[in-house]
């Protein structure tokens, strides 16, 4: 039988899964990969593989989470996304 305290515990991981939110990025007909790579290089702070690999999931499967964090975290780097050119949003 779980203790209260492991209770809590479970509870608040629990709770700081729920608050997290992706950026989710999404294909499209226009940017071109090095522009989608350089730009999650910048904006999201991915290294070059991982900048490739998530450029390589969008244009195969139409979209990739590129970024978890809390909402707050997020609002500027998609912003920033928008402003490149890419589409993306935060859910």
């Amino acid at each position: 039988m779980a203790t209260k305290e492991q209770i809590k515990e479970d509870t608040d991981v629990a709770e700081i899964r729920v608050n997290e939110h992706q950026i989710v990025l999404f294909n499209d007909d226009v940017n071109t990969f090095d522009h989608v790579v350089e730009t999650l290089i910048r904006v999201c702070g991915h290294t070059l593989e991982q900048a490739e690999q998530c450029s390589i999931i969008v244009h195969y499967k139409g979209k990739c989470t590129v970024r978890t964090g809390s909402y707050e975290e997020l609002k500027p780097r998609c912003t920033q996304l928008l402003q490149a050119d890419l589409s993306a949003e935060i859910v």
